[in-house]
């Protein structure tokens, strides 16, 4: 299913969704009827289509109006007046299906390419501006800000035979089964139609669809190609539907062909999706890898042919590289171009600037926030920024001006301490960055309470105990979080709360220690030859362990921040834990006095 477009952007691309039928543009890329889901519903926004994908549409859905539709042929532009700034849109030709095409759109949000469903060859790239294409290892001289991209068969990495070879292995096999009665061709609707006019030119016959059971198919080739379109069951060529249970029909006709003493028909079955599907298959069971020259006859009986209206991992990469986009979009659901060499390399290191057209696509208000007399400000934010909610966690300890912050920019550290903004965010990519680990930082001034940020990226107030100032920042918090979306990260404690807590941890870990030796000893006294090996160990290494300038469970002490803490409240500073050595010699000594 295609995605919806982003917040920004003042048109959808192949969604009539509730949320994309708010945008004021809408573009149709081809007739296929997953693109066109939901287009039947009432609707007021002009469609821009070919005439050819409007055709098919309405044959579909023959409730809508034809005056909704606005016609876009390939190579040509149109200047939409918008709002927001008028805009440019391009068609090309996608080498999908009939009727298929990208679109180009340039404005005010930048330039963006969204290239539908595709399958992006050389021929297909050279109808695209020069401007937007590398020449001899050079970038192009205008990038594309974001291109939206077809990775349906972004994990393939096999090469995929071109259509105009497919055809030809195609008509191969026909020519190889001349005694064959019947061809059933079982090639999908919109997408397939040129195998058919191939193979109808070729031997000169047209091809027999069954109105009656394929009336979809029927009606459409009286629109894509009517010339070779037959009613006569007889015609040794005929449209096949492959679905459902194309095996086990196909095992059936060959057993009656037998039955009868007839020879077989001869099913031919192209698809790419059987070459992809078998090739994992053959991998798992490590087994010669399959071919994609010529038609293979599977276990039942059916010839199968690689024909893609998809690129392949490797054109994919062949096109980026070319088109050098600065970032790019994965239009289906699982979001594999972040699987894509070339989005790995260049797609991850740019960072989020205050020029940054992603900001626009966003819908981002860029205007800075009116300045505060704080010195003092924390900001927890994650690295990453996702496209539907972008969530900014900050605080200022300070009265603020909440309306006019509900659109802030991100406060970033500088790019040398950031991982790399994508348009997904880190959900979307599922990565953990080893490389940054969580931080806790503590700010705090004479006038300000304490505040410390997390590893959990929660902020914790340490108010003081005066009520006004307590309720003031409460107030404050409370009511800055309905536009900063922080309003469940922020907790608050008072100063002997936290204190008691902290001497109740404290208590816990040294009756933890002193039962944890306890244990030792008791183990010790039943075991006597473990205890005599032990105490030679400890003889050897008493000398070496009193060298050290630490010992374990010893603390050297607390932050410099806790200790200020105590300091103001003017409170004593706890003393360090005793080192795990002292609390044996201890326990030695009562035990042998």
């Amino acid at each position: 299913m295609p995605i919806e477009m982003p917040k920004g952007l003042p048109f959808s691309v192949d969604t009539f969704s509730p949320s994309s039928k708010r945008k004021r543009h809408h573009f149709l890329t081809h007739a296929h009827k997953d693109h066109t889901s939901g287009i039947s519903s009432p609707f007021s926004y002009p469609i821009y289509s070919t005439h050819l994908t409007k055709s098919l549409v309405l044959l579909n859905y023959p409730q809508l109006d034809d005056s909704l539709f606005v016609g876009i042929e390939v190579g040509e532009s149109i200047v939409i007046n918008d709002p927001n700034g008028e805009f440019q849109v391009t068609a090309f030709d996608s080498n999908h299906c009939p009727g298929a095409v990208m679109f180009l759109f340039e404005g005010s949000f930048g330039n963006i390419l969204h290239t539908g469903d595709c399958r992006l060859t050389p021929e297909c790239l050279q109808n695209l501006p020069e401007k937007y294409i590398g020449r001899k290892g050079k970038e192009p001289q205008c990038r594309f800000d974001y291109v939206f991209l077809d990775c349906t068969f972004g994990r393939f990495s096999r090469n995929l035979p071109s259509k105009h070879s497919a055809i030809h292995q195609v008509i191969n096999c026909i020519w190889k089964h001349p005694n064959a009665p019947v061809v059933y061709l079982t090639c999908d609707l919109l997408g397939q139609e040129e195998i058919l006019t191939s193979v109808s030119l070729t031997f000169g016959s047209k091809i027999y669809v069954d109105k009656a059971k394929n009336a979809d198919y029927f009606q459409s080739l009286t629109i894509i190609a009517p010339e070779i379109l037959s009613e006569d069951p007889t015609s040794r060529f005929q449209v096949f539907d492959g679905f459902p249970k194309l095996s086990e029909r196909a095992t059936i006709m060959f057993a009656e062909a037998q039955a009868n003493f007839q020879h077989e028909p001869v099913i031919i079955r192209p698809s790419a999706m059987w070459y992809v599907c078998e090739e994992e298959r053959l991998e798992m069971d490590s087994r010669r890898k399959i071919r994609f020259n010529e038609a293979i006859k599977d276990q039942f009986g059916i010839w199968h042919v690689c024909y893609s209206m998809h690129s392949s991992r490797e054109e994919l990469e062949w096109a980026l590289k070319l088109l050098a986009p600065k970032r790019v979009v994965s239009t289906t659901p699982s979001c594999r171009a972040m699987e894509l060499d070339y989005v790995r390399k260049h797609c991850f290191d740019s960072y989020i600037n205050s020029d940054d057209s992603l900001w626009k696509l966003l819908d981002i208000d860029m205007e800075p926030c009116p300045q505060v007399n704080s010195p003092v400000k924390t900001v927890a934010c994650s690295p990453m920024v996702e496209v539907s909610t972008l969530t900014c966690v900050e605080s200022e300890l300070r009265p603020i001006n909440v309306s006019s912050c509900k659109k802030r920019l991100l406060s970033l550290s500088p790019p040398s301490k950031r991982p790399p903004v994508t348009l997904f965010g880190r959900a979307r990519l599922s990565l953990h960055d080893p490389d940054f680990p969580p931080e806790e930082k503590c700010i705090s001034t004479r006038d300000n309470p304490l505040c410390v940020v997390n590893e959990m990226k929660q902020l914790v107030i340490v108010h003081n105990t005066n009520e006004d100032s307590e309720n003031r920042l409460q107030n404050e918090l409370m009511a800055e979080g309905s536009a900063l979306q922080c309003k469940k990260l922020v907790t608050t404690e008072t100063v002997e709360e936290r204190l008691e807590n902290k001497l109740e941890a404290v208590q816990t870990v040294m009756q933890s220690e002193e039962r944890r030796w306890d244990t030792y000893h008791e183990y010790r006294y039943e075991n006597k030859q473990a205890d005599e090996i032990t105490l030679q160990c400890e003889n050897l290494t008493r000398k070496e362990t009193n060298k050290c300038s630490y010992s374990i469970g010893y603390s050297k002490g607390y932050s410099d921040n806790f200790r200020k803490l105590y300091r103001s409240m003017n409170a004593p500073v706890p003393k360090p834990l005793p080192s795990l050595v002292v609390l044996r010699n201890a326990i030695k000594r009562s035990r042998g006095n």
